[in-house]
Order: C-alpha cells, then structure tokens, then sequence
C-alpha cells in the first residue's frame, strides 16, 4: 500500500468527531486505507447483500452488534442507518467511533447533510497524487502519468492502464450512472464520456455537447451533475469580481483522474502521447487535479477557480488566500518560452489583489523568472 497523505487527517477528525465520513470515487483507496488507518474498528461491507439488508430492515439491531464502534463501507447503500447514527452518537458521542465510507456523493452527503450535521467530519479521497507516488519512490515521467492516471490498483497490482481503465468505466462509471439516472442507451453515454474527455479544460457548452451526442442539453447538464457527485469529473468555475471587463461564465471541464481521460480519446501506450494534439490539455488535467488533491488531503477548503475574460486573456488557475490570489500558468512543454507567462504578466496588470504568480511546466528545475515563481511538474505544491 502506498501511503496517503490524508491519513492524518483522518487521525485528526478521529480524535474530534464521533463520526467520521470519507468520500472519494470508487477505487480511490477509501477501504484500504480507512481499514489500515482504524485496525481495531469492526469492518462492514454494505454491498454484500446480507448485510446491506440487516441494515435496512432492522438499523437498530444492526446497529447493537456495533456498539464497540465501526467502520461502514460504502454506507449510502443503506441510507436510513444514517438517522439511527444520529441516535446512537448521540447517546454516547465518543470520538472515532463510527467510520463511513461511500462513493457516491450524490447520496451520502444528502443523508449526512440530513442526518448528521456537526457529528461528523466530512474528508475527501482522490487517487494518488503526484506527491504520493514520488514520496513511495515510484518513478515519474510525464508521459507515463497522463496515460497510466493515478489510481492505487494500478500501481499496487501493476495493472495494465487501458484494461484496468475499461473495466473502470464499464464496472463502476456506467453502473453508477445506470443506477442513478436510469440509463438505458449506453452507446449515447459512452459517445458523451469520449466528447467530455476530448474537450478537457475547455469551456462546457452544454448545448453543443447535447448536439453531438442526440440528447437535450438538459440531459447533458443531468450527467455532468452525476458524473461530478461521483466524483468522475469536475466542473472548475471562473472567477469572478467587479472588473471593468467582460469575464467568461461558463465553466471548464477536467477529469479527477486523467489516465481515464486519456483512455476514452484512444490512448493505448505512453508513446502515443509524445505528438498527440491534446498532450497538453491533459497535462493541465493533471495538474488541475493534483490542486484538487493537495487541498483535500491537507483538510483545506480554499476556492480554486480559473481567470478567462472576453478577449481570451487566461489564467489556468486562481488560488484565493489571505493574502490574495495565488495565480498559477500550467504548460507542458520543457523548454519555457516568454509566452508561457503572458497570461500572468496580464493578470499582474489589472486591479487584483496577486500574492503570487507560478508557471508549472514539464521540466525538472524550479526558480524565479521574469518575476514569477517556475516549478517543475514533480515538485508541484498548492499547499
């Protein structure tokens, strides 16, 4: 197992709250490490459905086998346990007690949001990160990355990427989908995965996508939001403020994991990426999610958004702190050009509060330039 930075964070939520709830995708980690991390806590599966049935028939006798505490797998396949929960911590409200994990959002945070306000902590798993697989000595190539994505089994098992990326979707993603919205035509959905993918950190145009795919556009808002709660995509929103200038509405869109978006454009072998059109665009991807990553792990709620006015003037990512913006470029190449930092020469010219200002590129070294901080892919930090 490779060892995950929001272990402990985990600890810390352990130690404050009687209940704590992890989310992330399928196949993220969630079990092995909620499992590594409380040896002593009871583990229970509701998926099997034996015990997915106890707990919905009888919650409170379920719930008296546990009393000692309990790690709940998967937990929104029983969603009225989450009230007798309630219940049961309120009665005796020790600390770590009750350990649930899920993958579907949609549901889980309805029912924690409901059931559980203030009892519990709320922490979010993504696959590996890019400082995870350096810190276990994993070596990185650029490449490599974008096509394998970061998801543990990969790496744990030495899984081949586009085999373990297929089952991926057609177990997890299409069920999910299935399960949730009731699709019956897997074709069109399938066509609509691989038109997401081929359009990664490009603004959504949802009518646009409806056209391609033969679907309402509503349709298409529909499976973006279940895609997104399950933590498939995500939806990074523009930035906003009272400038005298016309800023972008529309989000982007990017992939939690992009060894999944470079499967579903046809991404069979690193090699493929060394001239393939949208290298660059899945680099971002990567680095997008490595700044999603890095925040949940470290238990942090910063806003991250992106800078795009009517002109086309860009910033890849927007950081707000204390201190103001964090502004971070993201380019692939290795060598840096002058271009790479012209969207945040513009960006220092306007009437913005910039703390800082980073160029992420493909190379190795890292140091100041043209007054902005330079930092190679493997040393990347938004922490």
């Amino acid at each position: 197992m490779i060892p995950r930075i929001l272990s402990n964070e985990l600890k810390d939520c352990a130690k404050q709250y009687p209940i704590v709830t992890v989310t992330g995708p399928r196949q993220s980690g969630k079990t092995t490490l909620v499992k590594s991390l409380f040896p002593d806590h009871a583990y229970v599966s509701l998926e099997d459905l034996d015990r997915r049935t106890a707990a919905i028939n009888d919650p409170r006798g379920f719930l008296a086998q546990y009393q000692a505490g309990a790690i709940f797998d998967e937990a929104q396949n029983a969603p009225d346990l989450f009230s007798y929960l309630q219940t049961e911590v309120d009665l005796n409200p020790e600390a770590g007690r009750f350990i649930l994990t899920g993958s579907q959002q949609f549901e889980m945070m309805e029912r924690v949001s409901q059931s559980l306000a203030g009892r519990t902590a709320i922490a979010r798993l993504l696959p590996l990160s890019i400082t995870e697989l350096k810190t276990a000595g994993i070596p990185l190539d650029i490449n490599n990355q974008l096509y394998s994505g970061f998801y543990p089994a990969i790496y744990d098992r030495s899984l081949n990427p586009s085999k373990a990326l297929a089952y991926y979707i057609s177990t997890y993603v299409e069920r999910d989908v299935r399960s949730v919205l009731g699709i019956t035509d897997l074709s069109r959905f399938d066509t609509f995965l691989r038109l997401c993918a081929g359009r990664v950190g490009q603004l959504i145009n949802l009518s646009n996508l409806g056209s391609e795919v033969g679907v309402s556009h509503n349709t298409i808002r529909s499976w973006i939001s279940v895609l997104e709660a399950s933590f498939v995509v995500k939806r990074l929103q523009p930035w906003h403020s009272n400038l005298k200038k016309r800023l972008v509405k529309s989000p982007k869109l990017y992939f939690y994991d992009v060894g999944l978006a470079a499967y579903l454009i046809g991404i069979q072998n690193a090699d493929q990426l060394n001239a393939h059109p949208l290298r660059g665009a899945l680099f971002e991807n990567m680095i997008v999610a490595e700044a999603f990553k890095q925040q949940f792990n470290h238990g942090k709620s910063q806003q991250i958004s992106f800078f795009r006015d009517s002109q086309g003037n860009e910033v890849d990512l927007l950081m707000e702190t204390g201190a103001g913006l964090n502004a971070y470029e993201i380019k692939s190449g290795q060598t840096i050009g002058s271009d790479f930092f012209k969207g945040l020469d513009y960006l220092k010219k306007l009437e913005i509060p910039i703390a800082e200002t980073t160029l992420i590129y493909g190379g190795d070294e890292s140091r100041t330039q043209s007054d902005h901080k330079v930092i190679g892919w493997r040393d990347v930090s938004f922490t």
